[in-house]
């Protein structure tokens, strides 16, 4: 009895040990099994049978996975601090390679790219640094393309999701931010100031012109039609005869004579021409009879 039951403990065990021997590797990994420590090959996804005991197997993951790094503080060209946020996607080129050949490859290339971010910022000026986020990206992107080689990885994607400057940084730029949006506020309004009045000065000036010119067009006028009747009159008296001028002059002469008037000026030239008229002889000495 005694020897039936270590036989089948025995055989228990064999059992056991047979079945560790068995190991599945899952899709999207691949295994890398050792014995006694020392590499021999890989495992593609599927059912392995191993050595039990003496040989180990080590698996990695071959499928793109997602990586946020922590967020770091890096020191611009002009001396300010700036927060940087960067993520990546990634995955595994060589199992080997990432699993062997560095002792902690993920570490190694998070490193690589914190220090590629402090060398690409810390050449810029900030303003650059705030408004190149896509150059920053394209710089990462070349300088870790080498990282395959080195670890096993491949980097798919990286992206800069945060470049804030500190908080002093920020605090002035707001600053600066808010007095350039009041002097522009400023500016603006004296531009519609002066427009205005300029506006208003021109309108004044085109008014007191077309006044000018109206005022000048009825002058003119006024001088036209005092001319043209200045012409009719001088046309009118080129065609009076002598004698309707000598008549008109021994008429006002008679006004004159039986007006209270004692004495009447005229020029000698009129006086001679009048005084050889007979009417006008018969005029005066009537005239004088009274």
């Amino acid at each position: 009895m005694m020897t039936i039951i270590v036989n089948f403990i025995i055989g228990l065990v064999v059992l056991i040990v047979l079945a560790s021997g068995f190991t599945i590797v899952t899709q999207n990994q691949i295994g890398l099994y050792s014995i006694l420590g020392k590499y021999k090959d890989q495992f593609n996804p599927g059912l392995h049978f191993k050595i039990p005991l003496i040989t180990s197997v080590y698996r990695v993951d071959m499928a793109q996975q997602p990586l946020e790094l922590d967020e770091q503080t890096v020191i611009s060209k002009d001396n300010a601090e700036v927060h940087v946020g960067v993520s990546l996607t990634f995955h595994v080129t060589d199992a080997y390679r990432y699993a062997f050949e560095n002792t902690n490859s993920l570490k190694s290339m998070e490193q690589q790219v914190r220090s590629d971010v402090r060398d690409i910022i810390g050449k810029m000026e900030l303003n650059d640094v705030l408004n190149s986020a896509e150059s920053i990206n394209a710089q990462l992107s070349k300088r870790i393309a080498d990282i395959t080689d080195v670890y096993g990885i491949n980097v798919d994607r990286i992206n800069i999701d945060q470049l804030d400057p500190s908080a002093e940084i920020q605090t002035a730029m707001n600053k600066l931010v808010t007095a350039t949006r009041e002097r522009d506020a400023q500016i603006s309004a004296a531009e519609g100031k002066a427009r205005a009045t300029k506006l208003e000065t021109d309108a004044n000036n085109e008014a007191m012109v077309t006044q000018a010119e109206a005022k000048a067009k009825a002058v003119k006028a006024a001088a036209d039609a005092e001319a043209y009747r200045i012409e009719k009159t001088n046309s009118a008296l080129d065609a009076v005869s002598e004698k309707y001028i000598v008549a008109q002059n021994i008429e006002a002469f008679r006004e004159l004579a039986n007006s209270q008037s004692n004495t009447v000026v005229l020029p000698s030239t009129t006086a001679d021409n009048l005084a050889s008229v007979p009417a006008l002889q018969a005029i005066m000495q009537g005239s004088d009879k009274k």
